[in-house]
């Protein structure tokens, strides 16, 4: 006889239980009755690309290493640090 793999999802009175409970058990074995949900993504963010000189990118990446950040992010917020004190 095939065992059902499914087991029966208990109550919670608060997300936070729902969230104690999955940190020590397998969301897996509660697929059949979870509701299946849908949802709409608007994703806006662009992402553009500029040449950066091979010395100049070396000392970025020096320096994001430092600073424990992508050069991603070590760009992004001097850019805007230097486009809020020149306006």
């Amino acid at each position: 006889m095939a065992e059902n793999k499914s087991k029966k999802l208990p109550q919670f009175n608060s997300s936070q239980e729902l969230v104690e409970f999955f940190d020590t058990h397998d969301l897996g074995e509660y697929a059949s009755e979870l509701p299946e949900v849908h949802f709409d993504v608007d994703i806006k963010r662009n992402h553009y690309f500029v040449s950066v000189d091979e010395n100049l990118m070396n000392k970025l990446l020096t320096v994001a290493s430092e600073q424990q950040v992508s050069v991603e992010m070590l760009v992004d917020s001097w850019l805007k640090e230097k486009l809020l004190s020149a306006t």
